[in-house]
């Protein structure tokens, strides 16, 4: 038996995995165990997680595998700070003290920080190194079902690379081509988040939900002005624009005199309909780069199959017109697409590509992304006792019709089954449910229980064989990683005083017969619940389709804006007692909101800072 530990750290999104024998055992990131969102620091709780599932000490894993290089890291920032000298030198001189500290010699600080979790492990030759970008390849290409396939991965940057093509067979995987930085769609993407007045490594998908209520009008105006971008794709940044290569900010003076206007400042500028504009002009730019890369890979390599990683995987809405466009004739995307993922690259990589094991299975080999701990009924009990809950225990059957009926009458539904999943997506794991026929719930989940935004929309959840009677996607969407438009026959055509609104105003108007998971362009994230990977979900949907003949929930993550989405049953029911949800799901455990003691109710609104 062979065991190897994967690790991601020291940027954001750290996370640890596991594999025993090529296959994949457990993975989770650091920010659901220690309640920091995007937590970068040593992952040990989720390393102590992934060692407790796999049932091992760390003394007793073979190989430990991180997921970068940090000497080529380093040598990056110095030529980096060298090119641009002198004007990035107070960037330079704070970020040099960590690296001499800590970065540089990261072998050895791993090797300490390891030993945390077993004072038996001595054998600091068991680390060993993996790329950035070959363990986003990685990630993406060993676990999908097919043999062959390039991979594609889009990020900010690893190393020096931002955007890579690689090509993998059988259980080789070799890098082919990369973009360098500072060249990067990722940092261009953050660039626009940071302008618009967003977190940036948080708030890109903010951006991306935003962009349907404006137009682009800016993308070719950034195309021409921000970059030289080729026929193929590849591309190169004005970095007379950009300040994200030396300095403390994304952009400069230089790019808000371009546009007009200054970078917003979310406590004081509301979002107006220039910002809208912004976000659909580099929402357009991004697709644009991404289809003529993608179109142009097809036609070099001439492989039917696309695997996608890195952080611009996760734009949704480029990977459906990937889909759309026909240009490869399967997809897939791997569900932790970013840093988090290096981890189970990393460990991956060692096995197939070190280690020269074959791969055996040509199937989706993620377990639906249900990688993270799952709680026994005995602890569910024993926690809900401490916490002075109110509750009941049904058998599943019982708790699949109660809780579709409560959907099915408006009600809001904290759903906490099975293992937690791997990835920024909630799938039914770790989720709040809602009834998409509902023209309130958008609103209403948005203000009253995740406290975010009110233009963010929500995805749907549907029965893998019903997704093409309410969706133009006839396609296997595990992940929530593929946007697609509600069917005509359940669209509703927007009147021409509707069609003369702009920006926020549009919100409000009803525009399909589950308008709570339809954005204002008729889109909709889309996840498809299977019956193998996930049959406690799979039988709530379907209880909810008999009784209303809608296969379809709203499913959002079970947080509040801020707050990493929920990990043991404390964080439920916190959340719980601090938001407006009606009912709380813990496997087989039900509590009503209405039955709770009145003086647990937690002022939750303010508990976490702004993503």
């Amino acid at each position: 038996m062979t065991s190897i530990l994967g690790i991601s750290a020291f940027y954001h999104d750290s996370a640890a995995a596991l594999i025993v024998d090529g296959e994949i055992i457990a993975a989770a990131q650091e920010e659901r165990f220690s309640r920091k969102k995007h937590d970068p620091g040593y992952p040990i709780n989720a390393v102590n997680y992934v060692l407790s599932a796999g049932k091992l000490k760390l003394s007793e894993v073979d190989y430990i595998v991180f997921f970068e290089k940090p000497f080529l890291k380093f040598e990056r920032l110095l030529e980096t700070y060298m090119a641009f000298a002198p004007k990035g030198f107070k960037s330079f001189s704070l970020s040099m003290p960590l690296w001499l500290r800590e970065k540089l010699f990261q072998k050895r600080f791993l090797f300490e920080k390891l030993q945390q979790s077993d004072e038996d492990f001595k054998d600091i030759k068991k680390i060993k190194f993996s790329e950035h970008h070959y363990s986003h390849a990685a990630s993406a290409f060993y676990p999908s079902p097919f043999k062959e396939a390039v991979v594609l991965t889009l990020d900010g940057v690893g190393e020096w690379a931002t955007t890579t093509v690689a090509v993998g067979k059988d259980n080789k995987l070799e890098m082919i081509k990369e973009i360098h930085f500072p060249h990067s769609i990722g940092l261009l993407y953050s660039a626009f988040t940071y302008y618009t007045g967003f977190k940036v490594n948080s708030g890109e998908y903010k951006v991306m939900g935003l962009a349907p209520y404006g137009k682009p009008k800016f993308k070719d105006f950034i195309i021409k002005e921000l970059m030289d971008l080729k026929a193929d794709g590849s591309f190169k940044l004005n970095m007379k624009y950009f300040n994200y290569a030396t300095g403390l900010t994304m952009t400069n003076k230089k790019f808000s005199n371009l546009f007009g206007h200054p970078v917003r400042d979310p406590k004081k500028d509301l979002l107006n309909d220039f910002h809208m504009d912004i976000a659909s002009s580099i929402q357009a730019v991004t697709e644009e780069i991404v289809l003529r890369l993608t179109k142009n890979i097809a036609n070099e390599y001439k492989i039917k199959n696309l695997c996608l990683a890195g952080g611009v995987a996760l734009n949704c809405v480029a990977n459906g017109k990937i889909l759309r466009e026909k240009i490869f004739d399967n997809i897939w995307i791997q569900p932790a697409a970013g840093d988090a993922g290096g981890s189970l690259g990393a460990a991956l990589a060692y096995w197939h590509h070190e280690l020269s094991k074959p791969r055996e299975i040509f199937k989706d080999q993620m377990k639906g992304a249900y990688l993270g701990p799952k709680f026994s009924e005995k602890h569910i009990d024993e926690q809900l006792n401490k916490l002075k809950a109110k509750y009941d225990k049904k058998n599943s059957n019982e708790i699949s019709s109660l809780v579709a009926k409560e959907l099915s009458k408006g009600k809001t539904v904290g759903w906490f089954q099975g293992r937690m999943e791997f990835g920024p997506r909630a799938l039914g794991g770790r989720s709040i449910l809602a009834d998409p026929r509902s023209e309130k719930i958008q609103k209403e989940l948005n203000l009253k229980i995740k406290f975010r935004e009110s233009f963010r929309p929500f995805a749907p959840s549907v029965l893998r064989e019903e997704v093409n009677n309410w969706f133009e996607l006839n396609y296997d969407s595990p992940y929530m990683l593929l946007v697609s438009d509600v069917k005509k026959d359940k669209q509703i055509t927007m009147s021409e005083e509707d069609k003369k609104l702009f920006g926020i105003e549009k919100l409000n108007i009803k525009r399909s017969s589950i308008p709570a998971i339809t954005h204002v362009d008729y889109s909709a994230r889309i996840q498809t619940v299977h019956k193998e990977t996930n049959p406690r979900y799979y039988n709530l949907i379907n209880e909810f389709k008999k009784i209303t003949g809608c296969p379809v929930l709203v499913n959002t993550s079970f947080n509040v804006r801020g707050e990493p989405i929920v990990c043991s049953i404390e964080d439920a029911f916190n959340c719980f007692m601090g938001t407006n949800l009606d009912i709380l799901v813990l496997e087989d455990f039900i509590l009503f909101k209405d039955q709770q003691d009145k003086s647990l109710i937690k002022d939750y609104k303010n508990k976490f800072e702004l993503d």
